[in-house]
């Protein structure tokens, strides 16, 4: 029975979530035996750049979800003849229109930010831009109670926003199920399998797949030069290796974020250099933003054997094409996490999935799927 505390679901698709929130919205329908929960709202972009939202459907005491994909490059608007690629700047306004649209009515807002917006830039080193937690607290107070987001580069960035719900989820159940389907037998133990972390900020992560499967865990140790920056970044001096012997060991690197790659290639060549027998990458993100050629070659180089990305932000057809890719889907999860916070239930089993992980190992193993 639907705890109702909230009011009736709805859910909002920005724009470049459309099939994503579909995906969603057909879990939910099967499992509430209802018709769609999606509402109707519509952006309306000017010749000039300027845009408007206008809703559709009555929110009017509505338990509204807006799920947005700011790093969708894929939507377009035509601006003086000109066809202009959503930047996450458009995404974020488009999010703060709908909320301005609803005008209050709704009875609660949660958003939804797959990727969470200007995560990059969530906290200050030197006279700069604190970006992330500006973005959080106009969202507080324009009314939204909760902040949902998958893998937050630095979950802390919730601290800006004390008062407002924030919960970062992993995809770590997704990426596991992941790898045994496309690789079904594969052994997972600490004689056969480690984990590895590109750099010591993703450790965190690193040490939750190694407990969870119970296998050892290395990292990469990167020296920066902080006197210059180049495209943004400050340039890898030097990247080194710290961790059990490889020889023979299949590796699976973790991290939130592909940019441009040159991290990711440079640490599975180090790691095949040291003896790993076949290199898997679980990235929660894939930006790709260097293009996908570097990968074909480091791919026909055998540097890795497969890349782990989720559906939770845009990937382009070329990318999908790739034979060294392989799709993790967060539909049904995310579908979970609606469905939990529309009845008030918790989710923490949602949060820290070890339950389901256990289960699901038991199960395969018993399939013969996977060996342990």
């Amino acid at each position: 029975m639907i705890d109702e505390n909230y009011g009736k679901l709805s859910i909002i698709g920005m724009k470049g979530t459309e099939k994503f929130v579909e995906q969603v919205d057909n879990w939910l329908r099967e499992w509430r035996i209802s018709e769609s929960f999606i509402a109707d709202v519509d952006l309306i972009r000017f010749g000039n750049g300027e845009a408007k939202s206008i809703i559709q459907d009555s929110l009017r005491g509505r338990d509204t979800y807006i799920i947005s994909d700011c790093f969708n490059y894929g939507v377009t608007y035509n601006m003086y003849g000109r066809e202009i690629p959503y930047s996450p700047d458009d995404h974020f306004q488009d999010i703060k229109r709908v909320i301005g649209a609803i005008a209050g009515k709704a009875q609660r807002i949660t958003v939804i930010m797959n990727m969470l917006y200007q995560s990059r830039q969530d906290k200050r080193v030197y006279r700069e831009s604190l970006d992330c937690a500006l973005a959080l607290q106009e969202l507080e107070n324009m009314g939204v109670a909760n902040i949902i987001t998958f893998d937050a580069h630095d979950a802390s960035v919730q601290n800006a926003v004390p008062l407002c719900g924030f919960d970062s989820v992993r995809p770590t159940y997704q990426m596991i199920k992941a790898l045994v389907r496309e690789y079904p037998g594969i052994t997972v133990n600490k004689d056969n399998t480690i984990m590895i972390s590109p750099d010591s900020g993703g450790m965190a992560r690193c040490m939750y797949y190694s407990s969870v499967l119970k296998i050892d865990m290395g990292m990469f140790y990167k020296r920066r030069d902080y006197s210059i920056v180049v495209d943004g970044r400050n340039p890898i001096e030097a990247h080194e290796y710290l961790g059990q012997p490889l020889d023979g060991k299949d590796v699976i690197i973790v991290d939130d974020i592909i940019h441009s790659g040159d991290s990711i290639i440079e640490a599975a060549e180090r790691l095949k250099e040291k003896g790993a027998r076949r290199i898997f990458i679980f990235i929660t993100f894939g930006l790709f933003c260097g293009g996908l050629e570097r990968f074909d070659k480091a791919y026909e180089k055998g540097l890795f054997d497969k890349i782990f990305t989720t559906n939770l932000i845009y990937r382009t057809p070329e990318l999908m094409d790739r034979p060294w890719y392989a799709n993790v889907d967060m539909c049904k999860y995310t579908a979970h996490i609606i469905d939990s916070l529309n009845r008030d239930a918790t989710i923490s089993n949602l949060l820290n999935p070890v339950t389901k992980i256990s289960s699901f190992i038991d199960m395969k193993v018993k399939e013969g799927n996977l060996k342990v």
